[in-house]
C-alpha cells in the first residue's frame, strides 16, 4: 500500500485553479448540465476545499506554520478530492517538486483546493493550490501548487477508475498535460542515474579550508516515531502527511545543526513512496546534510518501518530530498558554510547532491516556465532531455486545449483558426483524411519524409535520434520575403501516442539549440517555440488532422498574409499534405504493428 501525501510538480504552470473561467466554456458548461444556478459559477465536482486558522500549536520557533503540519492538511484535502472521485479509499502514490513560495504566520488562514485532474486505470493525479489569508488586511497570498497522485483500493475488487471529463479551459489543459507529467515522474529514476553514470560532477572538496567546514557527521539526526490510531486512516495506513510532517522535522534539526540557526524549508524534490506504513509499526527516521552551496543546503531524510523490536529487516518507506536557506531579517539568504563529507558515502552523497541541484533547476527553468517567459532555444543536453521533451509536448497540448480558437476561413473542407493571446498569434489548420490515425501518426512524425510535400522543409538531416519518442533535425526552408538567405533550424521532435481512448497522436516540434549546428552565415537562424500535429480517430480509415503554430517574430509576417486570405498558401501545403497520407497509407503496414 502507498502512502498518503501531498505534492507539486512546479511554479509557474498555468493554474490548476484560476479563478478565471472563459465564457465559452462556462456557457457550454450551463448548456450541457443543469448544475450552474443563477448567480452561481461551474464547480469541479471533484473539488475540496479546506480552511484553516493558524494557532500557536501550529507554528514553529518564528511564530510561523510549520511546514510539516501544512503537509498534512494538503495531504487531507487531495486525499478526500480523490476519494470522492474513485468512491474508495485512496493512498498516495508520489509527490512532484514542492516550492515554497510565501510562509505563512500565526492568526493567519490557510485556504487549501484540491481537484482531480485526470484520472488513469487505478491512479490519479491531483492538482492542490495553497493561499494564505490575512483577515485583518484581507490580503492574501500564494504559498505553493502541488500536483499529488493518489491510487484508488478497494479489498475485494480491482478499482477501475471512471474517467474525467473536462469542462473549461484550464480543466482542459490540465488534464491533457496529466499524461505527459505522468510519464514524466516515470523517467524520473533513470534521469537521475543517468546523469549520474554520464556526467562528471565538479568538486572542489580539496582546495578548501578545511578549518572552516562543518563535518556532516554533525549534523546526522536518527528518531523514531510509533504509528499510533490518530497517525493513520481508516484503512489503517499511515497518512503520507504525517509521514512528510516527522520527516521535515529531523531534516528541520539537521540543517539547524550545521548553520546553527533557525533554518527555512524552500523546497521539497520529487519522490514516491516505496511501501507500506500501519499502525503499530516504528518508523525510522534519519536524516543529514549532504551539501552546502553558497545559499543554500540540501538535507536527506530516510524513513524505515518494522514492527517488532527484535525484527532484523527494515522495510524502506521513503526517502525524501529537502532544501533549506537561512533568511536574514530582510529575509535575504544568508551566506552557508563548506560542509565536509564523510569518506565513501558521504562524498557519494555530496556529489550526487550537486546534480540534483541540476536535475532541479532544469525541471524549474524548462518546465514550469510560462510560454511567454521560455526562450525559444533552449540548449539541449542529456541530462535536460525528459524535461525539454515534456515542455515541448505540453506546450502544444496547453495551445491546443484553448478555448477561443476563431474559425477565420475554410476553403476545400481546410479550415482555418487562429487565436490571439498573450504575445502570440497563433494559427491551426485541420482537415478529415481518410487514413487510419496510426498510418497518419507515422508517416507525419518522419521530418525527413516533410520535404516531399512541404515547400517550407528544403532539406531535413536527422542529427540526432534520441529514443524512440524523440529526435532532433537539423531543417533548411527557403528564403522568406525580401530576404535572400535560406532559413535553418535545429527542431527537437517529440511524438506521442494516445494515454487512452479519446486523446491524440502528437508531434510536437519546438527549436533547441545544439554545440554541433550553430548559426553560420550562409543561413538565417530562425526559431519555432511551439508547433506540430494532432491526430484524432474520427472512425476506421478516418483520422482528423490538426496543425498548430504559434508564430514567432520571424515568420510573422508570412503567418498575417496567409492569414488575412492574401496568400493560399497554408492551404495549398495541408492539402498536399492529404495527398502524401493517401498516396503514401500502404506503406506501413508491418510497422503499425507496434503502434
Amino acid at each position: 500500500m502507498i502512502q498518503n501525501v501531498g505534492n507539486h510538480l512546479r511554479r509557474g504552470f498555468a493554474s490548476v485553479f484560476s479563478s478565471r473561467t472563459s465564457r465559452k466554456s462556462a456557457s457550454r458548461a450551463r448548456d450541457n448540465d443543469g448544475t450552474m444556478a443563477d448567480g452561481q459559477g461551474y464547480r469541479n465536482p471533484t473539488e475540496v476545499q479546506m480552511s484553516q486558522l493558524v494557532l500557536p500549536c501550529h507554528t514553529n520557533q518564528r511564530g510561523e506554520l510549520s511546514v510539516g503540519q501544512l503537509l498534512k492538511w494538503i495531504d487531507t484535502t487531495a486525499c478526500l478530492s480523490a476519494e470522492r472521485h474513485a468512491g474508495c479509499p485512496c493512498v498516495t502514490a508520489s509527490m512532484d517538486d514542492i516550492y515554497f513560495e510565501h510562509t505563512i504566520s500565526v492568526g493567519q488562514v490557510v485556504n487549501i483546493k484540491a481537484k482531480v485532474n485526470r484520472a488513469f486505470n487505478s491512479s490519479m493525479e491531483v492538482g492542490i493550490q495553497v493561499a494564505s489569508e490575512d483577515l485583518c488586511s484581507e490580503k492574501q497570498w500564494s504559498v505553493c501548487k502541488a500536483l499529488a497522485t493518489f491510487v484508488a483500493h478497494r479489498e475485494i475488487s480491482k478499482v477501475k477508475l471512471k474517467q474525467i471529463t473536462p469542462r473549461t479551459e484550464e480543466e482542459k489543459t490540465e488534464h491533457s498535460v496529466a499524461a505527459e507529467r505522468r510519464r514524466m515522474r516515470l523517467l524520473y529514476a533513470d534521469t537521475i542515474k543517468d546523469l549520474l553514470a554520464n556526467c562528471a560532477i565538479q568538486d572542489d572538496l580539496e582546495s578548501r579550508d578545511c578549518s572552516h567546514m562543518v563535518p556532516a557527521e554533525k549534523t546526522r539526526v536518527e528518531s523514531v516515531e510509533l504509528v499510533l490510531p490518530p497517525h493513520a486512516n481508516h484503512q489503517g495506513n499511515t497518512f503520507g502527511g504525517q509521514i512528510m510532517a516527522w520527516m521535515e522535522n529531523v531534516a528541520t534539526i539537521a540543517a539547524s545543526r550545521f548553520c546553527r540557526a533557525h533554518p527555512t524549508l524552500k523546497a521539497i524534490e520529487m519522490f514516491h513512496f516505496r511501501g507500506p506504513s500501519q499502525v503499530g509499526d516504528r518508523l525510522v527516521l534519519k536524516a543529514i546534510v549532504n551539501n552546502a552551496f553558497k545559499h543554500s543546503m540540501e538535507v536527506g531524510v530516510c524513513v524505515e518501518a518494522y514492527r517488532q523490536e527484535a525484527e532484523t529487516h527494515r522495510r524502506h518507506i521513503n526517502s525524501a530530498f529537502m532544501t533549506f536557506v537561512v533568511l536574514d531579517a530582510d529575509d535575504q539568504p544568508q551566506l552557508l558554510p563548506w560542509i565536509r563529507p564523510q569518506p565513501g558515502d558521504g562524498e557519494r552523497r555530496y556529489r550526487e547532491a550537486s546534480a540534483r541541484k541540476k536535475i532541479r533547476l532544469d525541471r524549474k527553468y524548462i518546465v514550469s516556465c510560462k510560454q511567454t517567459e521560455v526562450p525559444l532555444s533552449v540548449p539541449w543536453d542529456p541530462s535536460n532531455q525528459v524535461y525539454l521533451s515534456y515542455n515541448n509536448v505540453s506546450s502544444l497540448k496547453m495551445l491546443v486545449a484553448k478555448d477561443n480558437w476563431v474559425l477565420s476561413s475554410e476553403i476545400n473542407q481546410v479550415r482555418l483558426y487562429t487565436l490571439e493571446d498573450d504575445k502570440f498569434l497563433s494559427f491551426h489548420m485541420e482537415m478529415v483524411v481518410h487514413v487510419d490515425a496510426a498510418q497518419a501518426f507515422q508517416l507525419l512524425s518522419d521530418l525527413a519524409r516533410r520535404p516531399g510535400w512541404d515547400k517550407h522543409y528544403r532539406s531535413v538531416e536527422l542529427v540526432q535520434q534520441v529514443d524512440e519518442d524523440d529526435a532532433i533535425y537539423h531543417v533548411i526552408s527557403p528564403a522568406l520575403g525580401n530576404d535572400a538567405k535560406p532559413q535553418d533550424f535545429v527542431i527537437l521532435a517529440s511524438r506521442r501516442k494516445p494515454c487512452d481512448n479519446g486523446d491524440p497522436y502528437v508531434i510536437a516540434l519546438r527549436s533547441v539549440t545544439l554545440p554541433t549546428h550553430r548559426e553560420t552565415p550562409e543561413y538565417r537562424r530562425r526559431e519555432t517555440l511551439c508547433s506540430g500535429f494532432c491526430l484524432w480517430r474520427e472512425g476506421d480509415q478516418l483520422t482528423k488532422v490538426s496543425y498548430y503554430n504559434q508564430a514567432t517574430p520571424g515568420v510573422l509576417n508570412y503567418v498575417t498574409t496567409n492569414v488575412a486570405g492574401l496568400s493560399s498558401e497554408f492551404y495549398t501545403t495541408f492539402k498536399a499534405c492529404e495527398q502524401f497520407l493517401l498516396d503514401n497509407r500502404n506503406d506501413l503496414a508491418p510497422s503499425l504493428q507496434t503502434l
